[in-house]
């Protein structure tokens, strides 16, 4: 994709903005199923939440969590889908911007060489794994990647559940801003419009969502009976062979 559309005779930053577009195109299906389930984990916060009032004991409390999944249809992992599908794409633009001849000596906005970092200041002293400066799109990076996982625990109910796991996902783009301080620009560049794209996606589907019809919506799915797979079957028979 890169090629073809350097044959076009783009700026640079015009192709990666290109390319982010594209890809969070061919994912927006996979991300929609994504914040779909993050959506009726958390229209189902109250009853997960009397469940774990009710229940003291983890093992019983997991095993009633889970019932209430199977029940209603709800997958807990479904929205771990696009960080896979995402993790061999990031992995490549990972390697491929800061290694790219074409980019180098290439300048977009402030930055002058996007296979290098853009330093917008000189502090004139280096601190420890940060360096000697600031470069800007990693912190715009940092920001934008902030505000989409605000919005993410807006619409799950995780962070409700486990709040430590909040201050776990927050120190996340601390980090990224460390380490992203001396990459290539190119490359925090490209994770700064993708996190963009993707708050608007969130956002988007957001207001296409009604928690009151998709809550009747799981209701609903109690009352259809529960098809068990073999494995679950044979699960339940050697369960009931221990107790006895």
């Amino acid at each position: 994709m890169f090629n073809f559309l350097e044959n076009f005779g783009l700026n640079y930053g015009i192709i990666i903005l290109i390319i982010a577009l594209v890809i969070k195109m061919i994912l927006f299906i996979p991300t929609k199923s994504s914040y779909l389930s993050m959506a009726k984990m958390r229209v189902l916060k109250p009853e997960i939440d009397a469940i774990n009032e009710k229940i003291e004991d983890p093992m019983q409390r997991q095993q009633a969590h889970m019932n209430l999944y199977r029940k209603t249809g709800v997958n807990p992992l479904g929205g771990c889908l696009p960080m896979l599908l995402q993790m061999p794409i990031l992995i490549a633009l990972f390697r491929f911007f800061p290694a790219s001849i074409e980019l180098r000596q290439q300048p977009f906005l402030w930055a002058d060489d996007l296979s290098s970092y853009d330093s917008i200041l000189d502090l004139g002293f280096n601190i420890p794994l940060y360096g000697d400066h600031i470069s800007l799109f990693a912190l715009l990076m940092t920001f934008a990647t902030v505000l989409q996982m605000f919005y993410s625990n807006q619409m799950s109910s995780s962070s409700a559940q486990m709040p430590q796991m909040k201050y776990v996902m927050y120190a996340m783009p601390l980090i990224f801003l460390f380490v992203m301080n001396n990459y290539s620009s190119a490359l925090s560049y490209y994770y700064f419009l993708a996190n963009l794209i993707t708050f608007a996606q969130q956002a988007l589907i957001r207001r296409s969502l009604d928690d009151n019809k998709l809550y009747a919506m799981l209701q609903a799915n109690k009352k259809k009976p529960i098809k068990k797979s073999k494995f679950q079957q044979k699960l339940e028979e050697l369960a009931k062979n221990q107790n006895r």
